[in-house]
């Protein structure tokens, strides 16, 4: 029986994350193991992966990293939280309430840090009827914003933020995890699904007011489902814009998803002929956007078949 950490009680919970094993989590597919002292912490890890199954003990961990306190002279007075992998701290510590998004991060670096078994994009991904939209985009663009507006719109969450390309299969490999939303766009979300229960809002980080919520858990269910390329769309937030989709050449999409690749390197040749592969089996445009509800109607007809008009 596979159990999940919802079915667990808080303290339980916080009582396997200060443990010498951590709390080992399913996520995708890979498995973290957690470790934090801070109640802060684990109790956004019980709120916000509460339908993520718990590893079973002989499953081989791929992470092991913490989030604790320093043990500086700041400690009492000026808290600040670290993040740890297999014994090493690879950032600077942050301020103290910043515990989780640190967390988040963290867990992100580890992925596209590591994970070269695929080919890894800056890039939300979704999936509707097995195919995959593509949202390839620097922080700032919206990008976040529209994926969180299009998994509350019948798509399924594959991530928020990185893109695994299989390179044997040349398929995409989902790994959801809780949606990080930052300033206006967290009022934005908020104001169009109301019943969705953000996090705590954590302020003052490095991007300005951050706050994660907890992804569908048919899109933690289904994170075993791969999909096929469909759609690269490089979108762009601008204020007061009217909602715009332009097709984009193939030679130029390409160009944007090498720019976006992590560890494009690492691939050589085999890197540039399975991202070329991708744009090959994708529809691709820019997209121009300011208002989100025209937009997940755009994307509506994008999903069954229709030319959206330019």
């Amino acid at each position: 029986m596979t159990h999940v950490v919802s079915a667990m009680r808080p303290q339980d919970v916080r009582g396997l994350l200060k443990s010498s094993d951590g709390l080992r989590l399913r996520m995708g597919p890979f498995v973290a193991s957690i470790r934090t002292p801070l109640r802060r912490v684990a109790d956004s890890i019980w709120d916000l992966y509460g339908g993520y199954a718990l590893a079973s003990p002989d499953e081989f961990t791929d992470f092991s990293v913490s989030v604790k306190r320093p043990w500086t002279w700041r400690r009492c007075f000026d808290p600040q939280v670290t993040f740890g992998i297999d014994g090493q701290q690879p950032f600077n510590p942050l301020p103290g309430d910043q515990g989780f998004p640190l967390l988040e991060w963290g867990l992100n670096w580890c992925v596209y840090g590591s994970c070269h078994q695929y080919l890894i994009l800056h890039a939300a991904i979704l999936e509707r009827n097995g195919r995959a939209l593509i949202l390839p985009a620097p922080s700032g663009s919206g990008k976040s914003t529209l994926c969180a507006g299009l998994l509350f719109h019948g798509w399924r969450l594959l991530s928020d933020e990185l893109t695994l390309i299989c390179p044997e299969q040349h398929n995409l490999v989902p790994n959801p995890r809780p949606v990080s939303l930052k300033n206006q766009s967290i009022e934005v979300i908020s104001q169009l699904v109301p019943s969705v229960q953000f996090g705590s809002r954590v302020r003052e980080t490095a991007k300005g007011m951050v706050a994660h919520f907890r992804p569908p858990q048919m899109a933690v269910e289904r994170a075993g489902e791969r999909a096929l390329p469909g759609w690269v769309v490089l979108p762009k937030y601008t204020a007061g814009a009217e909602t715009r989709l332009q097709p984009l050449e193939r030679a130029r999409t390409l160009m944007h998803l090498v720019e976006n690749c992590f560890n494009y390197d690492l691939f050589g040749q085999a890197g540039f002929e399975l991202l070329a592969d991708v744009v090959d089996r994708s529809q691709c445009f820019t997209f121009e956007y300011s208002r989100l509800p025209e937009a997940m109607a755009l994307f509506e007809r994008l999903a069954n078949g229709e030319q959206p008009e330019a």
